[in-house]
């Protein structure tokens, strides 16, 4: 063209359009900011129109944009800035098998939507012990337990088991209302959350009365071999040094283990106490444990999460 812009038609039949532009148009919005190109959006056909290489950003960005579309899944325009930012040269995430789980049972697929996320559920599929270590918002246990939930589905482990150590900031169990599961409820509904958002409730309420699925504070694990199963330790800068090393040995015949923890929010009296802290210096070189490392970067909550936890790095 005389002007030096270039247009480029991308197909998008089969995608959902709302899914696809967002509401009010915001990820057409957000897409025309982060590559600088004209979006259009007629029938089934996106058009991008800008300089060329503006064009041929905004190009695999715009196919990602259609794919997630096209599968049903969630697209809003945080998700169109991170496909953005992971890729300045027109370059995917990847998206091997490893990181796409679909869920028949909700009907949904969950995908790494940052390069950081695509790396650590491939380390999961290749490792029999992965720590993840980074922020808040990352996440961390939300990818273990979607990866927990479809090996359950595809027989690769008879059972999940989610732990958590009861101790959060500053407050005493003997001190809360009820009985023993009454006590630590709190501290493990994270966990509960997470697997209410991948299988229908009846299938998590009879799979939990069956102990196919077993949700426990990190104590509970004393004394057991846990073969066969998907565990995940999730708040695991919570973990004392003691507490990781029995976790660790729990660990059986066809069974594999993720451990989650953010070192910045250690609530033990002792920082050097943080179970997490040991394995970070004592475990890496071993073969088949991986350790994956989370920035701001991979934050998947409001985009204000990632602003606000990287000031606080910086405060530090």
């Amino acid at each position: 063209m005389s002007d030096g812009s270039e247009t480029k038609r991308i197909p998008a039949e089969g995608a959902d359009m709302l899914i696809l532009a967002g509401v009010n148009d915001s990820n057409l919005v957000e897409l025309s900011r982060v590559a600088n190109v004209k979006v259009s959006l007629r029938g089934d056909t996106l058009t991008l129109q800008g300089t060329p290489d503006a064009v041929g950003r905004a190009a695999p960005i715009a196919q990602r944009m259609i794919d997630t579309a096209r599968q049903r899944g969630e697209l809003d325009p945080d998700d169109v800035m991170r496909m953005g930012d992971e890729a300045p040269n027109g370059d995917g995430i990847g998206g091997g098998d490893t990181t796409r789980i679909a869920l028949p049972g909700v009907r949904r697929i969950i995908q790494a939507k940052t390069a950081g996320q695509a790396e650590y559920m491939q380390k999961i599929a290749d490792h029999d012990i992965v720590v993840g270590i980074g922020p808040a918002g990352t996440g961390k246990t939300y990818l273990a337990v979607a990866a927990a939930v479809d090996a359950l589905a595809r027989k690769r482990v008879r059972r999940i088991v989610l732990a958590r150590p009861a101790v959060e900031a500053g407050e005493s169990l003997g001190f809360l209302p009820g009985d023993m599961q009454a006590k630590v409820d709190p501290y493990l509904r994270p966990l509960y959350d997470a697997l209410d958002d991948m299988m229908p409730p009846e299938r998590v309420q009879r799979a939990l009365e069956t102990r196919i699925i077993e949700i426990a504070p990190l104590a509970f694990m004393r004394g057991r071999t846990l073969g066969d199963a998907f565990v995940i330790l999730d708040e695991a800068q919570n973990a004392t040094n003691l507490q990781m090393k029995m976790f660790l040995t729990r660990l059986g015949v066809n069974s594999k283990i993720v451990i989650t923890g953010d070192k910045t929010q250690i609530d033990l009296p002792k920082r050097e106490e943080s179970g997490l802290m040991q394995v970070e210096r004592i475990l890496p070189g071993i073969e088949g444990i991986a350790f994956h490392y989370f920035t701001e970067a991979d934050v998947v909550r409001h985009r204000l999460v990632r602003e606000i936890i990287k000031a606080y790095a910086e405060d530090s």
